[in-house]
């Protein structure tokens, strides 16, 4: 009789904690449940942009559109450059969403005053807000890399990068007649730029040697783009104050820093 062949050793994976985690199952929003809440936050955020910078006369209409363009801007255009269906238009709960966010900032306008009041609120927000924005850009980034055909390297290096940032911005561009506006004299918003560095992450890391050897490297690369994008937000949309005794958000530290130099000119 033949030696009985030892059994191989399971597969040691030094990186399962980052999938096993429940906050894992959070960041990759594995039920309806999670994708429908982190969507509604993310409307409604967009929609707490629109509605505090637009004229009270403005119609309903065009609000309502204007927050379809903040919501879905990215969404819309990467597909028309990649040709595919824009989000929009594919997502039957996106519209949902948008619908359910223009309705509480037309009838409970409160709500952003809550919102810019509680920093708790605000914090839980932008944790949902970032988990789908993560998602956003890193669904573009894929969907670019599978539509962008290689040219001087063995991969589309640029195209799925660019097409990720473009994913993260919202309706940054959006109308077009916008143009760069955006960033003519600011520069590249937190956003723009949180997203860029998040879709290069993610490209780089699953298109190269980086992740060989890596079990499920895209799902990780998700949460690590994830954890990321709810570590910027979070650090861009509170400004801790210290010695003070408090917090102050960044809004209302820019409309002080105004009031400061009305008084002194």
């Amino acid at each position: 009789m033949g030696r009985k062949q030892p059994e191989p050793e399971p597969e040691v994976d030094p990186t399962a904690f980052l999938l096993t985690s429940s906050m894992a199952g959070f960041l990759l929003m594995h039920t309806k449940e999670i994708k429908y809440m982190c969507m509604v936050a993310y409307t409604f955020l967009h929609g707490d942009k629109v509605f505090s910078k637009m004229s009270e006369s403005a119609s309903p209409s065009y609000k309502f559109v204007r927050l379809v363009f903040q919501c879905t801007g990215g969404g819309t255009l990467v597909p028309i450059f990649i040709n595919l269906v824009p989000v929009s238009l594919s997502t039957d709960a996106y519209p949902i969403a948008i619908a359910i966010s223009y309705l509480l900032h037309t009838y409970t306008p409160i709500l952003r005053e809550v919102l810019n009041q509680s920093e708790l609120l605000k914090a839980a927000l932008v944790v949902m807000y970032e988990t789908f924005r993560a998602t956003v850009v890193i669904k573009l980034t894929s969907a670019a890399q599978t539509a962008i055909a290689p040219s001087d390297f063995s991969f589309a290096v640029f195209g799925p990068i660019i097409c990720g940032g473009i994913g993260g911005c919202g309706g940054a561009f959006l109308p077009l007649d916008k143009g760069l506006t955006p960033i003519e004299k600011t520069g590249l918003a937190p956003n723009m730029t949180s997203a860029l560095i998040g879709a290069a992450f993610y490209h780089l890391f699953t298109s190269t040697s980086l992740s060989d050897g890596v079990i499920d490297a895209a799902k990780k690369a998700h949460v690590i783009v994830a954890m990321y994008f709810i570590a910027y937000g979070l650090a861009t949309a509170v400004s801790f104050k210290f010695g003070g005794g408090g917090t102050e958000t960044k809004p209302e530290i820019a409309k002080k820093s105004a009031m400061k130099a009305k008084k002194e000119s």
